[in-house]
């Protein structure tokens, strides 16, 4: 075993959350679930422990950070650019084939697909995480933060409080897709009449659920495959949007592997030249919002 793969086995990341006692055997159940997830593209969940009204989890440790951590670093070292598609297309194959484990081995909805979500590693592999448990956990005011991030990646019907199922995994998806595309959270959506100011959070809720979704277009230098892509996640109409199934067939996810070497090399793309110093600030960002949600 190399030294990398060695540290990789060995390293591992704990998270603890704070769960009531009614909710407890729900949370077990859903752990049980997850801890035999073995799939190289979701986390996987090493052990779990309860301890002084808390859930401890130790799982597999991701060394190149979250999505939202590249993205951030894309904003700052290449401001108003989005990914290279290569790179988009990469984390789109890698994310649909965890998902399409998730929901048609494990019949588990994620609930919570955005970029803090999906962690990276140098070795190239995007992995999906915390999922399942955030369908039994409830958000409290002190973490009013994350819950804020979570429902702006939600779908229209979530939104709503209507019915849902495995496709509101899909918009989902398709709205992270179209950032990581765009290099800026696609609301309001491009080429459409903006607001003369910042939309609010109310205001960006009921945004979503009555106005169109964002679109990419083939004009702006996107290809048509990605465009229909993501087009196809943002259906609103919930017996429209395709299934995990058919969306892994798509034509796109079969372009540009020759022009990808994994993920690796989108570390290097967001960082730019000074490594250390946007690694530096994008840890300290974390710690402040992990101090911020106790």
């Amino acid at each position: 075993m190399d030294q990398q793969l060695c540290r990789e086995a060995c390293s591992a990341y704990v998270s603890q959350i704070s769960v009531s006692k009614q909710r407890l055997r729900p949370v077990i159940t859903e752990l049980r679930t997850l801890h035999g997830a073995s799939h190289q593209n979701i986390v996987k969940y090493h052990q779990a422990f309860f301890d002084n009204g808390a859930i401890i989890i130790v799982m597999e440790y991701c060394d190149g950070g979250s999505l939202l951590d590249v993205l951030r670093a894309t904003a700052k070292t290449r401001p108003g650019q989005g990914m290279p598609e290569h790179f988009v297309a990469e984390l789109a194959r890698q994310v649909v084939a965890g998902l399409l484990h998730l929901h048609k081995g494990l019949r588990v909805v994620h609930r919570d697909i955005k970029p803090s979500n999906l962690l990276l590693n140098t070795r190239g592999n995007c992995k999906i995480s915390d999922f399942g448990v955030s369908g039994q956990l409830t958000n409290s005011v002190a973490n009013c933060q994350s819950w804020v991030g979570t429902v702006t990646y939600m779908s229209p019907e979530r939104i709503n409080g209507d019915e849902y199922s495995f496709d509101s995994d899909m918009w989902s998806l398709g709205l992270t897709l179209v950032e990581c595309a765009l290099g800026r959270y696609p609301y309001p959506p491009p080429g459409q009449n903006q607001p003369t100011q910042p939309l609010g959070f109310w205001e960006l809720l009921e945004y979503i659920v009555h106005e169109p979704p964002p679109v990419l277009s083939s004009e702006d230098g996107f290809s048509p495959e990605l465009c229909d892509f993501v087009a196809q996640c943002l259906v609103k109409d919930t017996k429209k949007r395709p299934k995990i199934e058919a969306l892994s067939k798509h034509p796109f996810l079969q372009m540009h592997k020759d022009n990808s070497n994994g993920l690796t090399d989108l570390l290097n793309f967001a960082m730019g030249e000074d490594k250390e110093a946007v690694r530096a600030e994008a840890e300290a960002e974390n710690a402040q919002a992990a101090k911020d949600k106790q």
